[in-house]
């Protein structure tokens, strides 16, 4: 199955972003730490040009800690700053805005030994939709400034936003890209929520997503859902469907007949996952020249 999905308004908010880049000090680009680089939008590096960017990977409480710490260390091995936060809790979001400071000392700096006093610092933050950018903003501002969901495609335009004396954030709408070259990349983002239901096979996406939960972390699978065996051939499309079926019976997916109603099961799948019932998992590692 082909996954796309670029509505009208993600075309607005590149051509806007771009506009708005010479306002900008320092661009905040949020991640979503189970995919961290699934959900690294390619045209953000051409869109941002030379701006100094703050790596943030938001969900790191749903994410494998190893993993959290083996990604951070490959986005700071590439050269940029990088932190794990949770934008639900609020963990480690006051680093944000110390960290992007950090990354503008130099200029900050110099403004002093003119004696100029610094202005707050002027972040854009952006990311691809569902990753957490409103609910981040929110509780960067101590207050609620940005609509939130729990759905692709919440934020519509942009806003400036204080965060206390030292940031001013530009929110700005989710921006996929127009074609995923590679395919499993569409169905790691449709998994954890980031592309709209209406438009996937939920089957596909979960079939896809077991798949990876079984050869990948096959005791927190079988804990959630009592299954006993492993796919003996993790190739073999008839014993993943196995595991879904098995998982539809138990929690009562069942036709006439004593079918068991895939397209139920897999939306139990899906909202499991995504909601971290499985246990923090991890759906990409890091790449494999990663320094140790």
């Amino acid at each position: 199955m082909s996954i796309q999905w670029f509505p009208g308004h993600m075309t607005k908010a590149r051509r806007q972003i771009q506009e708005k880049l010479k306002l900008i000090d320092v661009a905040i680009e949020l991640l979503d730490a189970r995919l961290p680089m699934s959900s690294r939008n390619p045209m953000i590096n051409d869109i941002l040009h030379n701006k100094p960017r703050l790596i943030v990977m938001n969900k790191s409480d749903l994410a494998d800690p190893d993993m959290n710490a083996r990604w951070l260390k490959l986005f700071r091995c590439e050269g940029h700053a990088a932190i794990a936060v949770d934008a639900s809790t609020g963990s480690n979001v006051s680093q944000i805005p110390v960290e992007a400071r950090k990354l503008l000392e130099e200029k900050i700096q110099r403004q002093i030994a003119k004696g100029m006093k610094p202005r707050p610092v002027r972040a854009l933050i952006v990311g691809i939709p569902n990753v957490g950018k409103s609910t981040l903003i929110n509780k960067l501002a101590g207050r609620s400034v940005a609509a939130t969901g729990d759905r692709p495609g919440v934020t519509k335009g942009q806003q400036w936003i204080r965060v206390g004396t030292e940031m001013e954030l530009l929110d700005t709408p989710g921006i996929l890209w127009p074609k995923f070259e590679d395919q499993e990349v569409g169905y790691r983002l449709a998994a954890t929520g980031a592309i709209r239901e209406e438009i996937l096979n939920v089957e596909d996406i979960a079939f896809y997503a077991l798949k990876y939960l079984a050869s990948q972390y096959w005791d927190r699978l079988a804990e959630r859902y009592s299954l006993e065996q492993p796919p003996v051939d993790m190739d073999n499309p008839d014993e993943i469907l196995n595991i879904m079926e098995d998982i539809g019976r138990k929690r009562g997916c069942l036709m006439g007949g004593g079918r068991i109603d895939l397209e139920k099961a897999s939306g139990i799948i899906l909202r499991e996952l995504r909601a971290g019932k499985m246990g923090r998992i991890t759906l990409e590692e890091p790449y494999s020249f990663m320094v140790e």
